[in-house]
């Protein structure tokens, strides 16, 4: 073969890898393999087709399970285009910045193990970037909330996009630069509903936001059948094999009920309401009131002027059913009257009202209007009562540790939210709200605080979890008390004169003592 014709074929052999990068990557892209060392990248049919979206696509979003090639997938695609086009910047993003690192990585073993007419001219090379003289770099920074804000970006590539800290700020630093005709490659498994990745992907597969969803189950990888899906609950337990290998939101994450059971709520319970009322229409019902029962009102205060809301649940004491709710935002002290309004209307129900900062203003006004039913706590919550039995035990003025209001602290905290937790695992109450649900999807673990993921509210959720510890714990309580009151007196023998009665006798109401000077009624105890 003459030079001339040697050099015409690694032209057109150079011009068709720069038209396809599955046959630049099938052909010429060595990997390091962790038990095989050098091994060609022989592409499943799944990568291949991810390639060329990737190429034909700007934004794609892929939601993917574990050990399925894709990071290496995209390094070859970043090699790719930083070979065959000038001036290309491409930044690696990922939770560690070891993490961004290794994907750099791979570009430069690929890159050292091309046929010499395919590498490039590299003019600087380390552990964190490489660059070539024709202007096209990569490289590697860890998360933070400024991460690509200078930088004049051709493609933004977040690896485990999921699990990001901060990725909205990082999304919204870098789309000044991506605007001017950059694109980005977003890939991660699940993890849970409401987060950044997960908008994404919902928007993507809606077409609202321009991005190209690419999912990629565990099925997919032709050497993968149900034993090796069925060893993955083994080695990593059930609800984390869901999140790395099903591609399923609602199985991932760390949400503080469990997904699969929201889900369940959310097909079998939650309608809409019957009703809605106020001003903005965001006191919902789902019934009347019922006059032969018992219901309390539980409610969180918000300032009334931010982004928090004051939320409110009417909950039936017996069955445990959601009747009513509200969220929006009140001042403090027409939330308070509004609050008196709604429980008197609810046959003067139990009224709990967590009294943190604000939620004082909303208490006043139900002390101020001499509230009968209004819930009063010590501050650890080893006595619970209500304004109509305080008073007839203490003057509400000089009583003793006990203050209106359910108090959160970082001991209660704890005890609501594991009662929030087993009444939903057993399907103990009824649930009608989809607000309620949703805020519930996004309230996670950070740690070993529960809270809503950033950007979202929490507040129908703790209203909720109050109402749940109230209902099942205080009351009991309070309960407990009034049953060894009844006790003793059933036992208490009464002088009526002449002679010695006890009250328990089968004709006689106990809790009326009969005496020389008149009935006695000790209805007063209960």
């Amino acid at each position: 073969m003459t030079n001339k014709s040697l050099k015409d074929v690694i032209k057109l052999e150079f011009s068709r890898c720069a038209s396809d990068p599955v046959h630049f990557m099938r052909k010429y892209c060595y990997i390091q393999h962790p038990q095989k060392g050098k091994i060609k990248f022989n592409l499943y049919p799944f990568q291949e087709t991810s390639l060329t979206e990737f190429r034909d696509n700007d934004y794609n979003v892929i939601l993917k399970s574990r050990q399925l090639g894709i990071s290496t997938l995209s390094a070859g695609f970043s090699l790719w285009t930083m070979l065959f086009h000038q001036d290309k910047n491409i930044l690696v993003i990922a939770t560690k910045q070891d993490v961004a690192k290794n994907l750099v990585t791979k570009v430069r073993v690929m890159h050292d193990w091309l046929p010499g007419w395919l590498k490039g001219n590299c003019v600087e090379d380390n552990k964190l970037s490489l660059r070539f003289a024709n202007g096209s770099q990569i490289k590697a920074i860890s998360s933070s909330g400024d991460a690509g804000r200078s930088e004049a970006l051709s493609l933004l590539i977040i690896d485990e996009a999921a699990f990001v800290a901060e990725i909205d700020e990082i999304w919204a630093s870098s789309q000044q630069t991506l605007a001017t005709g950059g694109g980005a490659i977003i890939l991660s498994t699940p993890n849970g509903t409401g987060n950044f990745f997960h908008k994404t992907w919902v928007g993507a597969e809606a077409g609202t936001n321009g991005f190209n969803p690419i999912k990629l189950h565990w099925t997919m990888h032709p050497d993968r059948e149900q034993d090796w899906r069925d060893k993955q609950d083994q080695l990593l337990g059930e609800k984390m094999a869901a999140q790395e290998c099903d591609c399923d939101f609602i199985t991932s994450g760390y949400t503080v009920v469990d997904g699969t059971t929201l889900q369940w709520y959310m097909d079998n319970q939650v309608q809409d309401p019957i009703e809605k009322r106020g001003f903005d229409g965001n006191y919902w019902i789902w019934e009347y009131p019922d006059y032969s029962k018992d219901y309390m009102v539980v409610a969180d205060v918000a300032r009334g002027d931010s982004t928090d809301y004051s939320t409110f649940h009417v909950i039936d004491v017996e069955t445990l059913t959601q009747v009513a709710e509200y969220k929006g935002h009140l001042p403090t002290k027409d939330y308070g009257n509004m609050l008196v309004n709604v429980a008197t209307e609810w046959n003067n129900a139990l009224l709990v009202i967590e009294n943190a900062n604000v939620g004082w203003a909303a208490i006043q006004p139900a002390i101020d209007r001499d509230y009968p039913n209004l819930f009063y706590s010590s501050a650890d919550l080893t006595a619970v009562d209500t304004g109509i039995q305080l008073k007839k035990r203490y003057d509400l003025k000089t009583k003793d540790k006990m203050v209106p209001g359910f108090t959160t602290t970082s001991k209660t905290r704890p005890l609501i939210i594991s009662k929030l937790d087993t009444y939903f695992r057993e399907k103990a109450c009824i649930v009608r709200s989809k607000r309620l649900i949703d805020e519930l999807f996004v309230f996670v673990w950070k740690g070993s605080k529960a809270q809503a993921q950033s950007g979202y509210n929490d507040d129908l959720v703790m209203a909720y979890s109050i109402g749940m510890w109230v209902r099942d714990t205080a009351l009991m309580l309070r309960q407990k008390g009034m049953d060894l009151t009844k006790s003793a007196l059933n036992n208490i023998k009464v002088n009526r004169g002449p002679g010695v009665y006890t009250s328990n006798a089968p004709d006689n109401n106990p809790w009326v003592q009969k005496g020389p000077k008149g009935d006695e009624d000790l209805t007063w105890l209960i």
